[in-house]
């Protein structure tokens, strides 16, 4: 049972209890009392175990299990976007009677489209791709003879944070802080009738706050209608991975200016390793002193690992020792053995002193990085765009609110400068 629900049987439970106070009735009143002490053990449990989920290297947090499988199994992003359109063929009576209820998750009383729950994003299914060369929004799915395991995605970029163990948290509503203990209390050795130094804690909070992400693409509407291939795979995969790739893109290497969340690299306070006046290529000096800001400063270890670009990895594996072997991955090699992921998400255009197009490297624990996700994915249909109405087209528009934030700056460490 949820804590909301647990403290509502308190509340009740109390209400009880002035009444019984009132009457003056004692046995009432001390039944209301035993039932009150054994709720407010269960309160506590209920809290640890909220805690224990919340800290959770990597777990995205939703509501209610039950109802974000059949979610997940039963929303069909077609369906829900046919009920907009007002196209028929389609059964979409699930898609608008979860609305109340994805309505009450986001903390809103109307949506401007449909909303879609987070979870048919949080686990991609297989990728089809619906453009062709020539631009086409689908319709050449529309044969018959044509099978989805003959379609192939497009080239994409691997998107890595949250695999490497950031900490997901969904359903947010209004601007979240999170505290923290920031100075711990004094302690020290006295003598024998000697006053302890007193203290105060110092306390800190990481604050997030919602930021909006989205885009607009056109779908033909015999592809919401007659398409016999996996359309609804399709069209999932193609919204998850963009917004995905958005999100996963600003964790890395966000401004923090305007509506964009400030990525790891631009943190203030964490470590770095330089390469050189005008950067230089990665060393295993380098990466080891990477490791060591981190370890200097305490960090956890939950979920350390390395990220990087391709090229970094091209050039690392041409790294030799002083023998000419090569040194590889493994624990003697450059990146000493560590766990390295490669994405073209980071960035490779950076600049030092004359140095250009220099890539970034970074090492941290990566269950410190917080994403947090507010509401649902909000869609909305416009059968009446200009361009997309012509062709009797639907045009769609896919908003997703989110925030990312580091929780601990000492945590991570990068190097800005590499030559590869």
């Amino acid at each position: 049972m949820k804590t909301s629900d647990l403290l509502e049987q308190r509340a009740a439970i109390v209400d009880r209890m002035n009444a019984a106070h009132t009457a003056d009735d004692g046995a009432a009143f001390d039944t209301a009392e035993t039932e009150l002490r054994a709720l407010d053990g269960k309160i506590e449990r209920a809290k640890k175990i909220e805690q224990a989920e919340r800290t959770e290297a990597g777990t995205v947090l939703s509501g209610d299990p039950k109802l974000s499988g059949e979610l997940h199994k039963r929303f069909s992003l077609v369906r829900a976007m046919a009920m907009q359109a007002g196209i028929g063929g389609h059964d979409f009576g699930f898609e608008r009677e979860v609305q109340p209820e994805l309505l009450k998750r986001a903390g809103k009383p109307t949506a401007e489209g449909v909303l879609c729950p987070l979870e048919i994003f949080l686990e991609r299914r297989a990728s089809l791709s619906t453009t062709n060369p020539s631009g086409a929004t689908g319709a050449n799915l529309i044969a018959t003879e044509l099978h989805g395991e003959y379609y192939f995605d497009r080239l994409r970029a691997a998107l890595k944070v949250q695999s490497l163990g950031a900490t997901v948290l969904s359903g947010l509503v209004g601007n979240i802080d999170i505290p923290g203990l920031k100075d711990s209390v004094s302690t020290g050795w006295v003598a024998e009738d000697t006053a302890l130094n007193g203290s105060v804690p110092g306390f800190r909070k990481v604050s997030m706050t919602p930021k909006h992400a989205g885009g607009i693409t056109e779908i033909s509407r015999n592809m919401l209608q007659q398409s016999s291939v996996d359309v609804e795979n399709l069209i999932r995969s193609d919204f998850a991975y963009m917004l995905a790739a958005l999100v996963d893109a600003a964790a890395i290497n966000g401004s923090g200016s305007g509506s964009e969340p400030r990525g790891i690299l631009n943190t203030s306070g964490i470590g770095s390793v330089a390469m050189g006046t005008n950067g230089a290529a990665l060393t295993a000096d380098a990466t080891r002193d990477l490791i060591g800001k981190v370890d200097i400063a305490d960090a956890p270890n939950t979920s350390r690992a390395f990220l990087t670009n391709n090229k970094v990895k091209v050039a690392t594996s041409k790294i030799k020792d002083g023998q000419g072997n090569y040194m590889g991955f493994g624990p003697e090699g450059v990146f000493a053995g560590e766990r390295t992921e490669f994405s073209s998400q980071v960035p490779s255009d950076l600049t030092k002193g004359t140095g250009t197009s220099l890539s970034a490297l970074i090492y941290g624990n990566w269950a410190d990085l917080l994403i947090g996700y507010w509401s649902a994915f909000d869609l909305l249909v416009n059968p009446y765009e200009s361009t997309a109405y012509a062709k009797g087209n639907v045009s769609v528009r896919a908003m997703l609110t989110c925030d990312i934030a580091v929780r601990y700056a000492e945590s991570f460490a990068a190097i800005k400068d590499v030559v590869a």
